[in-house]
């Protein structure tokens, strides 16, 4: 029993210890949270894998709808011209002003790799904290949502002319 209370009693103190010194690490200030100013290799891997999992666990049940109907690839481009691309870039646009501030800087989706639909549906619905990526489920219906993730999906192999013919197309 009272090697029970003497493994509690320690492990209390190391949770003590954690705690206060993850108060004052905070409180110090040390850490620059300026988007100018990298993370270190440590805290990137661990916001990544925190990234990649939450949005794994809670995209799993959604159901893909529209990704191949070319309408909704055309909408959809509409819709990342107007929205996406000054941060996501597109083809043909390999620079924007307002990507250059931001860290992390996001994907350039012109040219990664295809992602699940449920997935790209949920970062685009919900949005990343802290990331500057917003959550266009505030201001978008899911069918709209559906839309760019249609484009989105077929952009890394769109050529620059297909995308500025889709996303103008009813602009003219």
């Amino acid at each position: 029993m009272m090697r029970y209370k003497a493994i509690l009693l320690t492990l209390a103190g190391a949770v003590a210890v954690l705690a206060i010194g993850g108060v004052a690490f905070i409180g110090s200030g040390i850490y620059n949270i300026g988007a100018d100013d990298h993370h270190t290799k440590i805290v990137l891997a661990i916001i990544e894998q925190l990234r990649d999992r939450s949005i794994a666990a809670r995209s799993k049940s959604i159901e893909a709808h529209y990704v191949e109907d070319p309408q909704r690839i055309a909408l959809g481009a509409q819709r990342y011209a107007a929205l996406c691309v000054g941060c996501h870039l597109a083809p043909g646009i390999t620079r924007s002003d307002v990507r250059q501030g931001l860290y992390p800087h996001p994907p350039n989706l012109a040219q990664e790799d295809i992602q699940q639909a449920q997935r790209t549906y949920w970062i685009i619905k919900h949005g990343i904290k802290m990331s500057a990526m917003p959550a266009w489920g505030k201001t978008l219906d899911d069918d709209t949502i559906w839309d760019v993730v249609a484009f989105v999906r077929k952009m890394p192999n769109m050529a620059p002319e297909t995308y500025q013919q889709l996303s103008h197309q009813l602009s003219q």
